[in-house]
């Protein structure tokens, strides 16, 4: 598209969220993702390829486990951490030596990427911290002043952002839960180790300990009534797994997944925190799900939308 050629931002929908995406090969483009989205310069961004054998035009000395994780979930939704070639600009991987890299599975981005001579660098259509946007609705509501092209691919299909991994030598280190659950990744790699957090200088997005989150005061808690008695005189919203509590102090109440079904929960999640977040609330009491698979993410990003 001629438009990503001149250094123009876009919104266009993947499986997992809406990105913003520029040229990966242009300071001019990716310093206005920046900008746009109000993201700090230290943390790095995703670049997307259009194949398997792209790969060698951004990253060098692949591990063999990044090819068994490749072959396995690629295109999907899955971030790989490599070390990256020296025209890959230090602006987009914020100063390190190595580069986040995806091919993403969704029909409108992945032809965009294999019409175009460059690698798009894209994180999420949000400003930096907020909620991440499944649909072109939430892109537009936040940045309908900032973007001239929102591409309207529908609701996003895995509703929750990739999983980013890395490696040393070998060895399979998790940086962000995501769509693809560590015990998916286990069953191809064997042990993975987690490293998720790091506020100073991340590796990968995704790292920082706020992040995903609304404007007003979200806590995450096991004891969601305890809560509701806490702060009875506010207005206050909830997110149940899916079970209503029925409880009349509550202003609004968001049951994300009244099946018990996991991939309902994911799908309902970031929509339940955009309506609370745009109510008037004066909090949000989020409940903590079950810890095992992809609740992990779920639960991994409730813990970074909250106080607690």
């Amino acid at each position: 598209m001629r438009i990503l050629e001149d250094n123009w931002v876009i919104a266009i929908p993947t499986e997992t969220v809406y990105w913003l995406a520029g040229n990966a090969y242009s300071d001019i483009a990716v310093k206005k993702i920046f900008q746009i989205k109000g993201r700090p310069l230290y943390n790095p961004l995703i670049v997307h390829i259009k194949s398997i054998e792209y790969l060698k035009q951004v990253a060098k000395d692949i591990p063999d486990n990044a090819k068994k994780l490749a072959k396995e979930f690629w295109p999907g939704a899955l971030t790989m951490v490599l070390s990256k070639l020296s025209h890959v600009s230090d602006i987009v991987t914020a100063g390190h030596d190595t580069v986040a890299v995806r091919i993403p599975s969704h029909p409108l981005a992945l032809e965009l990427l294999k019409r175009l001579d460059f690698p798009l660098a894209a994180p999420s259509a949000n400003p930096f911290g907020s909620i991440s946007p499944t649909s072109a609705e939430h892109v537009n509501r936040y940045f309908w002043d900032n973007l001239e092209i929102i591409l309207d691919g529908g609701l996003c299909e895995r509703w929750i952002e990739s999983t980013i991994v890395g490696f040393d030598q070998d060895t399979v280190i998790l940086y962000r839960h995501g769509s693809i659950s560590i015990e998916s990744l286990e069953r191809v790699v064997g042990k993975v180790i987690l490293k998720t957090k790091d506020d100073v200088s991340p590796t990968a997005p995704g790292m920082l300990s706020r992040h995903y989150a609304p404007s007003i005061d979200t806590y995450l808690t096991d004891n969601v009534r305890w809560y509701i008695e806490r702060f009875s005189w506010l207005k206050i919203g909830i997110i149940l797994f899916n079970q209503s509590l029925g409880d009349s102090r509550v202003t609004h109440e968001e049951v994300i997944s009244p099946c018990g079904n996991l991939e309902e929960a994911a799908r309902n999640l970031y929509s339940a925190l955009h309506r609370l977040d745009r109510l008037g609330l004066d909090i949000i009491i989020t409940e903590r799900l079950p810890d095992y698979g992809l609740w992990k993410t779920i639960n991994d990003r409730l813990g970074r939308a909250t106080k607690k």
